[in-house]
């Protein structure tokens, strides 16, 4: 807003006029320490393993294994800032705000045996070398197929509505299922979804097992990519995730899917013409569906909400059309942007 090279009105003047002090102006977040960083990492990690450790727990957790002394405020604002919190039941002793939806689960008694019978989605933290990043996804329930994911370096909804304009670019599910975080529960996501006639799910507090399957996807991904390796910052973090969501989904077969891939399941009865049907080979056909599949897939990216308003399309094949937030190389790896 306030537009310093303006020969016509100052900074104390515009200030003044936005009813800004102009200290502010003058401000730079300070970035994370390296030790905190590291608190942060470790935490991510044993979280991975047993999201049930609360902030006492992870406290003593990272004293045996570390020798770090934390005192449990450090901690709970740390696993704050990473959108973590320990799975125990929960007593009720609050009333959400009237601007709060809330959602019934409707996955308990829905037989899910087709693609695009119901999507799901979470967010979750990403380490990087001096900061971190929040990344989300958006699953095809039935074939586990990731329609689209984006990151961005803080909570907002925004790279969340651009997963899941990405996504719905692809095709649209009935049922719409997520955690009640504040990025689902925002006015401008619900109507997202309401404005695509899409049913609205959503896991009841307390539940852990309601979104088991993204769940697991973060385990995946965290164990075969980012604790493997260190990213220097957000655009080498992008390239990574994009090589290996593309790995995921169309080359990496999965033993609760008869070891096929989620393009596969996914693509399956859709990527198969009727000419098709007539090959005498089913390698043949199995090769077409997966030619079509990869042509089709989103495989990797949205690269959208990443701190930035700047925006441009890019054209890529396969995929024409995408928009991509322009990064900022000063803000990767820096606090809350």
């Amino acid at each position: 807003m306030i537009e310093k090279q303006n020969k016509n009105l100052s900074t104390r003047v515009q200030s003044a006029l936005l009813n800004v002090p102009r200290q502010r102006l003058y401000y730079k977040p300070r970035a994370v320490s390296g030790e905190n960083l590291s608190v942060m990492d470790f935490i991510d990690r044993r979280f991975t393993e047993h999201p049930t450790l609360g902030v006492d727990a992870m406290a003593e957790h990272i004293f045996r294994d570390t020798g770090l002394v934390a005192n449990h405020k450090r901690i709970r604002r740390l696993m704050r800032k990473m959108g973590l919190m320990a799975i125990y039941p929960k007593p009720r002793t609050s009333i959400p705000a009237a601007v709060y939806h809330k959602y019934p689960c409707l996955l308990g008694s829905l037989t899910i045996d087709m693609p695009n019978a119901a999507w799901c989605s979470d967010i979750t933290y990403i380490r990087l070398r001096s900061g971190f990043m929040y990344l989300v996804a958006i699953m095809d329930y039935h074939s586990r197929y990731v329609l689209s994911w984006s990151v961005s370096n803080s909570l907002d909804s925004l790279f969340c509505l651009d997963a899941l304009d990405e996504a719905l670019k692809l095709s649209k599910p009935q049922i719409f299922h997520s955690d009640q975080g504040r990025q689902y529960t925002s006015s401008k996501f619900i109507d997202a979804l309401n404005a695509a006639e899409i049913k609205i799910s959503m896991s009841g507090k307390g539940r852990a097992f309601d979104n088991i399957l993204v769940e697991r996807l973060w385990r995946t991904v965290k164990y075969e990519e980012i604790y493997l390796r260190q990213y220097s910052d957000g655009h080498a973090l992008i390239e990574a995730l994009e090589r290996y969501f593309d790995y995921y989904n169309n080359r990496r077969p999965h033993q609760s899917l008869d070891y096929k891939t989620p393009a596969e399941v996914y693509y399956g009865t859709q990527a198969v013409s009727k000419s098709a049907l007539s090959c005498s080979s089913a390698a043949d056909m199995l090769r077409r569906a997966c030619v079509m599949a990869h042509s089709r897939s989103s495989a990797g990216p949205s690269k959208t909400g990443l701190m930035v308003n700047q925006r441009q399309t890019i054209e890529k094949p396969g995929n024409k059309g995408v928009t991509a937030a322009i990064l900022c190389n000063n803000n990767f790896g820096i606090e809350n942007g």
